[in-house]
Parts: C-alpha cells; sequence; structure tokens
C-alpha cells in the first residue's frame, strides 16, 4: 500500500492545526483503502458514510452544524457512535457538494473528531461550485497510482526495495540486483500501479489475472463519461481517451484526433478527462525562470495516461510482447518508459505548488529540439531525458542546456548509474557556443529518487 501517503496522514493528523483533509485521485486508485488502513493501524474507530449511497444528507450539510450532522451520520444503518477517538470519512464528497463548504464548521469546532473526506471525480465539482469554498480551512492530499517501489513491497521485494530507497550517487548497484529491478521493472510495465491489478498479481503471479481487472476499471471510466460530460458526444470522447493511450509523449495536435471536428471541441474533450484525472497534460515551459508553471505556452503539449498498465490495455500491448523486449527496447518501445517516467514525477511532485508536469519543445524548419520533461528541485531547474543507452542521441539536451546555461541534466536509461562532464558545442543565433555540463545518467527504476539525487548533486 501507499506508505508515503499513510506517513502524509499521520502527519496531518498530528499537526497542531489539523484540518479536514480532502484526498483527490482519480477512481480506484486506492482513496478509500488508504484511509481504512490508516484509521486500523492506528486504532482509531472510522466513522465511515458513502455519499453517494445516502443522498437524503445533502440537505443536512445545508445546516452547516457539525453537530447535527454527526446526529444525522450517527443515526444511518449500521453507523457507528461518534467517539473523541473516532476519524470521520465522507467518501464520495462530490455527490453531495454541500458538504465540501461544511467542512470549515468541522475545522472551527474543536469538540467534533477529525475529518478525511474523499472523491472521484471531485474536480468538476471543485470547478463548478455555486458554494462559497472553505478557503484556508481545508486540507487537500493528491493520490495516483502505486509506484514502483510501492509496487515492490507488494510483491515482498523488500531488498530490492531498499536498494532503491538507499541509493545516492556513487553508490554501486550490482549486476544481479540491477537485472532483477529491471525483470520487474518489464513486469510493472504490464500490471501497472492500480491496487486492485497489483493486489491481483501479487496473490499468483499470474498476468492473466491482471487482464480482467484493467478491463474493468476502463470499463468504470468510460461509464462515468456521461457524469462529466453531459450531451457531449461519448463516442468522440471515447475515441479521444483512445488517442491519448496510444500517443503518450507526442505533441497533440487537434486534427490527428479528429478531422470532422472543431478544435476547440477536442480541447474541450480534452480538458475534461484530465479533470477526470484519467489523462494528464506535459506542457510547454520557455523555462525562462521559476516557477516552470509561469512560462508555459498552453498551446503546446503532450498527454500522459493516468497509469501505465491501463496505457498497456488499451493499446493491446500484452505481457507476452512486454516480455520479450530487451532492455534497451524497453526504454525505447514508443511511449512506455516516457509514461513511466512521467508518471512518477506526477507522483512525486502531486503535493507541490507547482505540480503540473513541463517539457521544453523548440519548434523550426530544421533545428527542432525536445526535451522529455523539465523538473524544479530546490530553485534548480533540471532536464531530464528518456534514452536507451549510450546511443541515444543527446542533441535537443545540450541545446536546452546551452541556452538555458544549466549545470545539471539527467538522462533515464536501461544502463547502471554513472556521471560524466559532458563537452560540447551548440549553435544559436548563427553563433557557436561552447557548453560543459554534469549528466547523471540513471536506470529508470530509481526514477523515485531523483529529487534526491538532485539535491546530492554539487
Amino acid at each position: 500500500m501507499k506508505r508515503n501517503q499513510l506517513k502524509n496522514l499521520e502527519t496531518w493528523l498530528g499537526g497542531s492545526d489539523r484540518k479536514p483533509l480532502i484526498i483527490r485521485g482519480a477512481r480506484q486508485v486506492g482513496k478509500s483503502t488508504l484511509v481504512r488502513i490508516f484509521a486500523e493501524q492506528l486504532q482509531r474507530p472510522l466513522l465511515e458514510v458513502n455519499l453517494e449511497r445516502f443522498p437524503q444528507l445533502s440537505s443536512v450539510f445545508l445546516s452547516m452544524d457539525p453537530m447535527l450532522i454527526l446526529n444525522q451520520i450517527e443515526a444511518l444503518p449500521r453507523s457507528k457512535a461518534a467517539t473523541k477517538d473516532s476519524i470521520l470519512f465522507l467518501d464520495e464528497i462530490q455527490a453531495a457538494p454541500q458538504a465540501i463548504p461544511a467542512l470549515r464548521y468541522f475545522y472551527e469546532d474543536s469538540n467534533t473528531p477529525p475529518v478525511i473526506a474523499a472523491g472521484s471525480l471531485l474536480e468538476f465539482v471543485l470547478s463548478n461550485h455555486q458554494f462559497s469554498m472553505p478557503v484556508g480551512r481545508v486540507q487537500y492530499l493528491h493520490m495516483g497510482p502505486m509506484t514502483f517501489t510501492e509496487y515492490l513491497e507488494a510483491l515482498e521485494e523488500h531488498k530490492l526495495k531498499a536498494e532503491i530507497d538507499s541509493f545516492v550517487p556513487g553508490v554501486q548497484i550490482g549486476p544481479v540486483v540491477h537485472q532483477r529491478l529491471l525483470e520487474h521493472l518489464r513486469s510493472y510495465y504490464f500490471v501497472g500501479g492500480m491496487p486492485e491489478a497489483v493486489a491481483a498479481f501479487a496473490r499468483n503471479r499470474k498476468f492473466s489475472d491482471v487482464i480482467p481487472i484493467h478491463n474493468s476499471i476502463m470499463e468504470t471510466y468510460r461509464e462515468d463519461f456521461p457524469k462529466y460530460s453531459g450531451s457531449r458526444n461519448l463516442t468522440r470522447m471515447l475515441r479521444v481517451l483512445n488517442f491519448a493511450a496510444r500517443n503518450v509523449g507526442v505533441k497533440i495536435k487537434y486534427s490527428n484526433i479528429s478531422r470532422e471536428d472543431q478544435a476547440a471541441t477536442i480541447k474541450q474533450d480534452i480538458d475534461l478527462l484530465c479533470m477526470a484525472r484519467v489523462i494528464a497534460k506535459v506542457v510547454h515551459s520557455h523555462a525562462s525562470g521559476l516557477p516552470l508553471q509561469a512560462d508555459l505556452d498552453e498551446k503546446s503539449f503532450k498527454l500522459l495516461f493516468l497509469d501505465i498498465g491501463l496505457m498497456n490495455a488499451v493499446c493491446g500491448l500484452g505481457w507476452s510482447s512486454i516480455s520479450n523486449l530487451g532492455d534497451e527496447q524497453l526504454v525505447n518501445e514508443g511511449a512506455v518508459a516516457e509514461q513511466f517516467v512521467g508518471q512518477h514525477l506526477m507522483a512525486l511532485f502531486a503535493d507541490s505548488l507547482n505540480r503540473e508536469l513541463t517539457y521544453w519543445l523548440r519548434e523550426g524548419k530544421a533545428n527542432n529540439a525536445e526535451v522529455d520533461f523539465l523538473a524544479a528541485v530546490d530553485g534548480r531547474i533540471v532536464p531530464i531525458e528518456v534514452k536507451a543507452g549510450s546511443r541515444g542521441s543527446l542533441r535537443s539536451l545540450h541545446q536546452f542546456v546551452g541556452e538555458k546555461r544549466i549545470s545539471l541534466a539527467v538522462r533515464f536509461d536501461a544502463n547502471l548509474p554513472s556521471t560524466q562532464t559532458v563537452e560540447t558545442t551548440i549553435r544559436k543565433g548563427g553563433h557557436a557556443i561552447d557548453v560543459k555540463y554534469q549528466l547523471t545518467s540513471l536506470p529508470l527504476y530509481l526514477i523515485e529518487r531523483l529529487p534526491a539525487v538532485i539535491r546530492l548533486h554539487p
């Protein structure tokens, strides 16, 4: 399970100025399970109510009276009485939007238990709300699929997880460990990080057990379309979803998705799917300074899928195809590696103020350049490339580093970790410019160590 998120919940519960917590994330990423495990580990009674099942509570929240609301929740079938040690869990809070502004009164009333709320499709309620938001009275926790180290933990590969957790530049990774991590990386490409899929695979280590789960999850997302798309064309939205899965990492041109529909129509479909957190944008930043999100070109963007396992399921990339990939193909096969890195970058920066992912693009008649991702850590802009081995071209990386005067770049590939000083020359404005920087190469499975590696670099 998501240990980092459990630690975040512990920090929240122990805070001196604890506010109601809203967990945001797509369907079936494990929000409800996380809260139940959290309460169980702390041996705290959980007063849980699913607001989709009890729509009559909507009018109760209009009272804005925490004690009245608690009394009505306690009166529900099989509900427990609230105690001083209870945690109140309002699940599927998007089904009762009136509950969101009521949260501020739970914050202001010291006699009420700690409150956690969770909901899928919550972004639609927050964007279309007709009520006063409890600004400064709630906290947010963003949640996505399980990461690679969480996947290893679920498989009880604790030694391999420890190898990743303890890695710092200069530490050697043995060839056996390296190869086993690449093998598990390959299986993660297929299984992905959706908790139900990971749990099914962890039980029997059968890839066939994962397929119906992926199909069920995708069907759930498709069934959600009418809930947030209104009268929009559902067939077209499904086409947009499938296009996104098959074109991860490719700059979006609306005409490539549909020549029959207007760009504005396709744009709105993409935005709706992003709000549902099924896909996410990676937007071009000019990277003239920090934050990277202050210098965006919103018209130039790529897409990521929610989860690498679901992406491959939609694309029809089965285990037989993934298992036959060589190590370098594991990096270069379509956009699979870029999805893996992007998915983990979203997890790494999920709770930062500037969590939107960015990349760099320069388009010209003969000198196009693109850097896969940009990261900002401790005031430093770091370009990130996803390449295969030493033969992967780094021309775009050289160009970005030279133009932006960057001292450190990171490349993810299938090789053991290494650091080298790169000296080269680029052309800018018709002039030759000497470029010198440190290039740190990391195997893909070390993506979660990226912030630590950057901070430890001089």
